[in-house]
């Protein structure tokens, strides 16, 4: 018996019907289909590559620690400049979930590559004291040379952030690597990698506090602190920071968390990705216009098809239901198609950036409901058109 001439179209029936439409133009239906393809890739993509950044940031933030916070002075009531007490690093070591602590110190040195250069022309490197268990708290490591030790400390050595390095043009310490601090040599005995957790290290030169002492007037006192505790008794710890840190002024004390920091500068992303989201949603939906076009004029070029099936006895609701499965067959055939691009697209924007590639589930499965919803939407004028035509007015048309 002939498909049509069945009182109800078995599902298989209604699919194998609809692709024999698209078959007959693979053209149209592929540049139909790419349009949705477009605009789910695109979609998916902002999200996949969001996810994927977001991923890596947990990632860094997981190897880094988010138990570190960090002490600074304020200012006073009347706007000036505060200090922490000399003793604040030893109090913050006294609270129990405390597991480590270090400080640096500011001091009024600058530093020049050579003797020639300009005053003014600094570069805008701060000189540190700092302690020798600095960089296990904050997590820096080196890319050249040592850190300070219990002998550097006492001399004249230095160790430069990987910003400070760049501007002073050192690229390997070593002893022939001097740079000039306070108007006194020093020499270069490691360069350090950025560090995530503490962005200030970066654009400073790092000195023993006994040397800073002896040679460049440092006045002793921290202008950073950065604390470990438990992960459990983070909150608690910086509630009490400000308080242990400068018992008699705690209003001049600033606390900090760095991977708040962190987590704060991913959350700006927010902005951009919407407005991608949007540039997709509008490809999403040119998309979607193109498969009504496509099947209007599907409908406009087979009314001599149409009116052959009704003659034969296909009704109102198979014919509907036919030219509805195309639109649906060619939106899924676009919706599938972008979101393997979509997929693509984030696996190679991860690997480039280093980051792990990962794409969410609901927004693979979202984007191809999205296409379904508008290929429905879609194929509705004109299937139901398609299935308002009389057989005599179909067969009749040219």
């Amino acid at each position: 018996m002939n498909v049509l001439e069945s009182p109800r179209m078995r599902p298989r029936d209604v699919i194998r019907t609809g692709g024999s439409g698209l078959r007959a133009r693979p053209l149209r239906v592929f540049l139909s289909a790419l349009g949705i393809a477009i605009g789910i890739a695109a979609m998916l993509g902002v999200v996949g590559i969001s996810a994927s950044s977001r991923e890596d940031l947990n990632r860094q933030l997981a190897a880094l620690g988010t138990n570190l916070l960090t002490v600074a002075p304020g200012q006073t009531l009347f706007g000036a400049d505060a200090h922490l007490p000399a003793e604040a690093e030893g109090m913050i070591g006294q609270i129990g979930p405390v597991t480590s602590v270090t400080a640096t110190g500011r001091t009024p040195a600058k530093v020049y590559r050579n003797e020639h250069i300009p005053e003014s022309e600094s570069g805008s490197i701060s000189v540190l004291a700092a302690r020798l268990d600095l960089p296990a708290d904050v997590n820096a490591t080196l890319t050249t040379g040592v850190w300070l030790n219990e002998a550097t400390h006492r001399y004249p050595a230095v160790v430069l952030g990987a910003k400070a390095a760049d501007r002073l043009g050192v690229v390997q310490a070593g002893p022939d690597q001097r740079v000039r601090l306070g108007g006194q040599w020093f020499t270069v005995v490691g360069v350090l990698a950025h560090v995530p957790l503490a962005p200030e290290l970066d654009t400073a030169a790092l000195v023993g506090w006994p040397v800073a002492d002896e040679r460049l007037d440092f006045d002793g006192y921290p202008t950073t602190i950065y604390a470990r505790a438990g992960e459990p008794s983070v909150t608690a710890v910086r509630d009490v920071l400000a308080a242990t840190a400068n018992p008699r002024a705690p209003n001049e004390v600033e606390v900090s968390r760095p991977s708040d920091v962190l987590a704060a500068k991913q959350a700006t992303d927010a902005t951009l990705n919407a407005l991608l989201l949007g540039l997709g949603g509008v490809a999403l939906l040119v998309g979607g216009v193109g498969v009504a076009n496509t099947m209007v004029i599907s409908v406009l070029e087979r009314r001599a098809e149409i009116g052959l099936r009704r003659s034969l006895g296909a009704t109102r609701g198979q014919i509907r239901l036919q030219f509805l499965a195309e639109s649906l067959l060619l939106s899924a055939i676009g919706g599938v198609g972008g979101v393997a691009l979509g997929i693509l697209v984030t696996a190679a924007y991860a690997s480039l950036q280093g980051w792990p590639a990962t794409v969410p589930a609901w927004a693979m499965a979202g984007g191809v409901l999205a296409t379904l919803v508008i290929g429905g939407v879609a194929g509705f004028y004109p299937a139901v058109r398609a299935a308002r035509m009389s057989p005599t007015e179909a067969l009749a048309a040219p």
